[in-house]
């Protein structure tokens, strides 16, 4: 990015929960790939006389992702009428909260190109989806399945500053909402949406920009990076020529790979926002502590206490990233400490065991295996340095690339000291002696 300029970015997430029924009536949430309009009542068809009633479920689970994101739960929470008239809004306004959110003043730590960045969270609240529109030759179809559905939106503070840090906070979203077990938040079925808001100002300036561009309903983490490395360009080539720029949303064409127009951007006023007459208002701040209670320990705390069992860094991560997978891990894990097995040795079985497969491998017959497999291992470390040696000479690619920095290359020159030793070698050992021998 040009030097002379700063990125200033804001995010809004929308993720759709995993409850049983819709946020504001009984019908069924599931209905992907169900045919049009058949998980429908006339709650969700905004039809006249029906009164909607909230979704306790999704209540709970908007504040859990509130709480894994260090919010505070409010004291008092209403819904509001959002009015705007679009034909997927069946009601002609959403169900949702301006004034009086759930969950407020959070914050989730971000790592991006410029380090460590604490991302403030200004507000996890909740609303409800709005139908689908599917553009076909000549005319629009609806889909109002869809309409109702239990959705949470989680609003940042403006405190990105470059793109890599919004990619990672977006999956690191995604990777809490699969933790909690709220949300599958597939992006390709549209269970987890990305808007992003864009403004570019000089370097030296600390005030926000007057205007900012929204990126609308983007459903990919590679579009969005794609989409702001976009805006950049295009609001710094603006700003040069002398343009002012202004509010406006605009969307993402992967095709022509670039960002279009859709229309000005709103303000809060032109929603025309006031209170649900048929929606009591919620005080839900006594169910923060037993939600809290439930809420699992998050995958960066779990990372660094694997560490704490001396594995490495990337190991550690990839058994903390899924929590089925991690716990599969320490079930296993507290087996075999009974054995006397280290973790090391139960981390290395887990590189072969992909996440698919968990249920094939019951933890008390995997500590068998490696109790089996320990028996004949070899731990002369003179014969393992001889091996070492002979692998080393002949994979001088792998070598250099170790030596280059790519670590994940010792693991080819593991393998050969493996195939040598007819797979009894202490690979723990030979990975120490290959670092011995490499650091040379």
């Amino acid at each position: 990015m040009n030097q002379q300029y700063e990125l200033v970015v804001g995010l809004e997430v929308h993720v759709e929960l995993n409850a049983k029924s819709k946020m504001f009536c009984r019908c069924s949430t599931d209905y992907f790939g169900q045919a049009p309009n058949t998980h429908t009542c006339p709650v969700c068809l905004g039809l006249p006389g029906a009164v909607p009633f909230a979704n306790e479920e999704a209540l709970k689970s908007c504040i859990k992702i509130g709480l894994a994101l260090n919010c505070q739960v409010a004291e008092l929470s209403r819904f509001e009428r959002k009015n705007y008239f679009y034909p997927d809004l069946p009601k002609g306004y959403q169900i949702s909260q301006y004034r009086w959110p759930l969950c407020v003043d959070g914050w989730l730590d971000v790592e991006g190109s410029e380090g460590m960045r604490r991302i403030r969270i200004n507000r996890v609240h909740q609303e409800e989806d709005t139908g689908k529109l599917t553009h076909l030759k000549g005319s629009t179809a609806i889909d109002f399945n869809r309409s109702g559905v239990p959705l949470v939106e989680i609003v940042t503070e403006p405190d990105f500053h470059d793109v890599e840090a919004v990619v990672e906070y977006a999956k690191k979203l995604q990777q809490i909402f699969r933790y909690l077990g709220v949300s599958n938040a597939d992006m390709e079925q549209g269970d987890m949406r990305l808007e992003a808001n864009v403004s570019i100002r000089p370097a030296s300036q600390t005030k926000l920009p007057n205007y900012r561009v929204e990126l609308k309903n983007i459903n990919s983490f590679r579009f969005m990076k794609a989409a702001i490395q976009y805006e950049i360009d295009r609001q710094i080539k603006a700003l040069e020529a002398g343009e002012k720029l202004s509010q406006e949303t605009r969307g993402w064409n992967e095709d022509k790979k670039m960002t279009y127009l859709q229309r000005s951007k709103e303000e809060a006023r032109d929603y025309r926002y006031f209170p649900d007459p048929d929606l009591p208002e919620l005080r839900m701040k006594s169910e923060e502590l037993i939600i809290k209670n439930k809420i699992p320990e998050m995958p960066w705390v779990k990372e660094k206490r694997f560490a704490g069992y001396g594995l490495s860094g990337e190991l550690s991560r990839v058994l903390s990233e899924d929590r089925e997978y991690s716990e599969h891990f320490e079930k296993t894990l507290q087996i075999a400490f009974q054995k006397n097995i280290s973790a090391s040795v139960v981390a290395r079985k887990y590189t072969g065991i992909r996440r698919r497969d968990l249920d094939k491998y019951e933890p008390e017959k995997l500590v068998a295996e490696i109790k089996e497999e320990q028996a004949g291992r070899i731990e002369d470390e003179e014969q393992i340095r001889q091996w070492a040696e002979e692998v080393i000479t002949e994979n001088q690619k792998s070598t250099e690339d170790y030596k280059n920095g790519k670590e994940a290359a010792i693991q080819a020159l593991i393998g050969g000291v493996m195939r040598r030793s007819g797979g009894k070698a202490n690979a723990g050992l030979a990975l120490k002696v290959l670092k011995k021998l490499l650091s040379k």
